[in-house]
């Protein structure tokens, strides 16, 4: 009989995401980490969200996760970004308290029904066949389950560097083991090297700020989580600022680029292309004169600020001379200097799109152990992982979601077909349905799901309806209202708008919300009715880019079709007929599990899909006549 039903390894944003999840849907659960005081901990950027990101964190809301809501509660700052931009790219950031964010997790995690914490460091896992059976520990001791859920985020054989100074540990120096990754590769997984990298932090008071830009947030009531009903009042928010490098910083460093861990040859895994050090950033676009700094604070309980963009494992002294040159850092003092990371991370590739190893039954991986960076990321992957490790356990079908219904489902599908040979970050131009996957529609996409599975409550979800509702009044409404210029405050509102009167008699309100710069909200505030802003922002969206977003649901129902065609991990390629020798090879290798992700691996041409497709077609049929 087994201890738990489920083991989760490491208490980072995957961890967390994935023990919550689990224990939630009653399933006893063991959280294994390092350290209680370093759950929830961030160790890079004290922020969440930001570009393509935000969404994630709004959909892991969506499905009953607890990032959305930790992340309210503990904002220091609210802001949109990409506000002046299309629907599709806009996301939510906030600037967080990175103490008071770890302290409310850790609050969670402690007192959760179903879900026992222990401080322990994993060295191997059991195994017995192919299927994974519990966790051996350092003390020699063993505990039994029935599936694992390895997070184990920058531990596994961690490295800290500053320049040629390197010392074994995860994030700041913290405890680490190569003992578990190990053991994964004797059981037949395949590891690799990555590296990335923190900024230093500089204590706030000695910033002169009169030399930076104000980056303030944005004054609404923004918030990732449905359920959260009151935010930091925009007057108490905390301000970030801006800075840049210049012609001295960059002399400085191109100088002593011999001896930063990256170009000296200490480092030997591969680094973020998308968050790269200072140093690379600079051999790499050597015609910009200047790169941009964003000062984020730490917390209200630090008089630390964290300069992001400004990541770099350049000796000490070295990062005393170049900091002093940004402007407003002129005397600025280091409280603790920057320094690059580098651990194992497991090939994605060997993972089904549910998250389970192909190779060890039982056994499921998400956060930066697969390859990823950002916290949101990792919390996106931890709670599928949760939630398909019950739904194994339950002997049901796992919950995969589509490239058109989340971005969460970019993230797999991407790990799961492509792989990564560095560490993947999520953009929007990843997804090709973005106008589809946008910060408003997160709930109208996932709630249904997290409603079945049993993670977001009857309460929620009846909040949910009546939201709907709601909005389809508004829709109703507007259809069946013809707004006229006989009405003084109609006339008045759409001059403003930019229209004459004589186009606008009689005309309906869907008709005129579909014009630039009329909007939902206040259209209807000119007949006197008040509209939840929200709401009513909303209705422009689906108004304004009814076309745009039909053309997207047609191209995503063809790429449906690919999708419902399954391949099995068995299927063997050598029968098929006409396959391409590259095409066959990748086939053999990636194991898709549809003949849709087996269009997305690289080298299997449009060729190789059609002769698989009528493959799939032929056995279908003799099977058949076979019953």
């Amino acid at each position: 009989m087994s201890d738990f039903d489920v083991i989760v390894i490491g208490g980072g944003h995957a961890g967390i995401e994935a023990a919550l999840a689990c224990a939630r849907l009653s399933h006893p659960t063991l959280l294994l980490t390092l350290s209680i005081e370093n759950i929830g901990k961030m160790p890079c950027n004290p922020s969440v969200g930001g570009p393509a990101k935000g969404i994630v964190v709004r959909e892991i809301d969506a499905l009953g996760g607890e990032m959305p809501r930790t992340a309210d509660i503990t904002a220091l700052q609210f802001k949109m970004l990409n506000s002046a931009k299309g629907p599709g790219v806009r996301a939510l950031r906030v600037q967080s308290d990175k103490l008071a964010y770890s302290k409310r997790m850790q609050e969670v995690c402690l007192h959760t029904p179903n879900l026992t914490v222990m401080e322990a460091m994993t060295t191997s896992l059991i195994i017995e066949g192919d299927t994974v059976k519990g966790v051996e520990l350092a003390d020699g001791s063993r505990i039994i389950s029935r599936a694992v859920i390895l997070t184990t985020g920058t531990y596994m054989a961690g490295v800290n560097m500053i320049s040629d100074e390197v010392k074994p540990g995860g994030p700041d120096l913290e405890p680490t083991t190569g003992l578990l990754s190990e053991s994964l590769r004797q059981a037949g997984l395949k590891t690799f090297r990555l590296k990335t990298g923190t900024p230093p932090r500089v204590y706030t008071n000695s910033i002169d700020f009169s030399k930076t830009t104000l980056e303030p947030g944005t004054d609404q009531f923004l918030h990732f989580s449905e359920d959260t009903e009151k935010i930091l009042p925009f007057d108490q928010q905390v301000p970030c600022y801006m800075t840049h490098t210049t012609a001295e910083t960059h002399e400085i460093i191109m100088a002593n680029l011999h001896k930063s861990s990256m170009y000296s040859g200490v480092v030997k895994g591969v680094g973020p292309r998308y968050c790269p050090s200072i140093e690379d950033k600079l051999v790499r676009f050597k015609d910009k004169p200047r790169h941009l700094l964003f000062l984020e604070p730490e917390s209200r309980s630090l008089d630390t600020t964290y300069v992001q963009g400004f990541s770099t494992s350049l000796p000490r002294d070295v990062q005393e001379q170049m900091t002093h040159t940004l402007p407003g850092f002129e005397h600025c003092v280091i409280k603790k200097y920057a320094y690059a990371i580098e651990y194992d991370a497991i090939d994605p590739i060997q993972m089904k799109p549910s998250l389970e190893s192909k190779i060890i039954r039982n056994l499921f991986t998400a956060g930066q152990v697969n390859g990823t960076s950002g916290y949101e990321e990792a919390a996106g992957q931890g709670i599928l992982a949760g939630i398909n490790a019950i739904q194994k356990l339950e002997e049901k079908e796992p919950l995969i979601l589509s490239r058109d219904e989340a971005y969460i489902g970019v993230l797999i599908d991407d790990l799961t077909t492509k792989g990564t040979l560095e560490p993947y970050r999520l953009l929007t131009s990843r997804a090709e349905f973005r106008l589809l996957l946008r910060h408003d529609n997160a709930e109208e996409r996932l709630i249904d799901k997290g409603y079945r599975i049993g993670l977001v409550s009857e309460e929620r979800y009846r909040k949910y309806l009546r939201r709907q509702e709601t909005l389809q009044e508004l829709k109703d409404t507007l259809r069946n209202t013809r707004f006229s210029t006989r009405d003084a405050q109609t006339a008045e509102y759409l001059r403003n708008a930019g229209y004459d009167d004589d186009e606008q008699i009689g005309i309906n309100g869907i008709s005129l919300v579909k014009r630039p710069h009329v909007t939902t909200h206040e259209l209807l505030e000119t007949i006197g009715m008040d509209t939840d802003e929200a709401l009513a922002e909303k209705c422009d969206i689906d108004i304004k880019y009814e076309g745009y977003i039909e053309k997207a649901r047609r191209e995503a129902e063809k790429l449906k079709k690919l999708e419902v065609q399954k391949l099995s991990t068995e299927f063997n390629y050598d029968e098929v007929d006409n396959l391409s020798l590259e095409g066959r090879q990748k086939l053999k290798e990636y194991k898709p599990a549809t003949v849709g992700q087996a269009s997305r691996i690289s080298g299997v041409n449009p060729a190789d899909i059609a002769v698989l497709a009528i493959a799939l077609k032929h056995r279908q049929k003799e099977k058949k006549d076979e019953n």
